[in-house]
């Protein structure tokens, strides 16, 4: 896989020392700070949320990163992902203490450029998972969501047949990443002859996927098959299909989730397409510190993808158990 490559080893041998150090302990709008030994560089790292799995991931490669380089970094998330004014201010808060590099993950991205702007006239700032444009950009880390989409819905294609119908469950509004999947899982659906009778968000929360799903199936009873833009609503929309003791009805989402990929390996959600949050965590911080350095960073680096089915699940679940030690 893509993402073990690099960093397979190094996540072995730090997963330990790196969840000793917080990251388990975090809390929803929490923060959490790795420190390391040289102390005058610090990295501020400003995610979406701090509580669902695929955030926990980041964290620990951005705090791994940190162990590893000896710089102090402190990593910090609303409460959920549609808490888009929390993550402005938590930005701003940042900012103000003036770390040595910023890594950002916007769930709005206009909504946090004009701090971005300010911020990357004195400060490198780097993007992780979702993209922003704006002046002083250092660079961008992350998947190529619309291929994700894209790849993922073809999968999902290949488990049905022409005309069959399938369901697309969004992120938040807004949310560039999750629409962007969205959109290259619709197009290739619909180029495989699929009818798409259904597209709702559920601001990536099990719960309110569920809600969704419950909903959708009062009129559509006959799905066959469900695109979720993250695992966790594709576990949501999975409970609602089994509430409804409805058959046959393939589920896939997108990060490759422990959950997810033991769901897989139990013969419940179909497929995943796993992202390689550990690694652009990690990323992130390595590469905030070389421009700390004067270094020049590519001004784009794709953190890789991997469709996870039955076949190859056990692999990634090794993976995932290997850096959450």
């Amino acid at each position: 896989m893509n993402k073990k490559v690099k960093l397979f080893g190094m996540a072995v041998a730090l997963s330990s020392m790196v969840f000793a150090a917080g990251c388990g302990n975090s809390s929803e709008g929490a923060s959490s700070e790795a420190s390391g030994e040289k102390g005058g560089e610090s990295v501020a790292v400003v995610l979406k949320t701090l509580s669902s799995p695929y955030w926990k991931y980041v964290e620990a490669g951005a705090k791994a990163a940190g162990e590893e380089l000896g710089v102090d970094v402190t990593v910090v998330g609303p409460s959920s992902e549609a808490e888009v004014i929390q993550q402005v201010n938590m930005l701003e808060d940042q900012v103000s203490q003036g770390p040595g590099a910023v890594v950002v993950s916007p769930t709005q991205p206009e909504t946090v450029v004009p701090v971005l702007e300010k911020a990357a006239k004195d400060t490198p700032v780097l993007l992780i998972d979702s993209d922003a444009n704006f002046e002083g950009k250092t660079t961008f880390i992350g998947t190529e969501n619309y291929s994700a989409g894209q790849e993922g819905g073809k999968l999902l294609a290949s488990m049905l047949k022409k005309g069959d119908k399938v369901v697309l469950i969004a992120g938040a509004l807004g949310n560039p990443a999750t629409d962007t999947r969205i959109k290259g899982a619709k197009e290739a659906l619909e180029a495989a002859g699929m009818e798409v009778v259904a597209e709702q968000p559920a601001d990536s929360d099990k719960a309110k996927a569920m809600s969704v799903m419950e909903n959708i199936l009062q009129n559509n009873k006959d799905v066959k098959g469900v695109f979720a833009a993250n695992d966790d609503m594709a576990i949501g929309a999975l409970r609602a299909i089994e509430a409804k003791g409805l058959k046959d009805v393939k589920v896939m989402g997108v990060d490759g989730t422990m959950e997810a990929v033991e769901s897989i390996l139990d013969g419940k959600l179909a497929a995943s397409v796993a992202q390689s949050p550990y690694n652009m965590g990690y990323q992130g911080v390595e590469n905030a510190v070389k421009a700390m350095n004067g270094e020049k960073i590519e001004e784009r680096i794709d953190s890789g993808i991997d469709l996870i089915t039955k076949e190859n699940a056990k692999e990634q679940l090794d993976f995932l158990k290997s850096i959450s030690k």
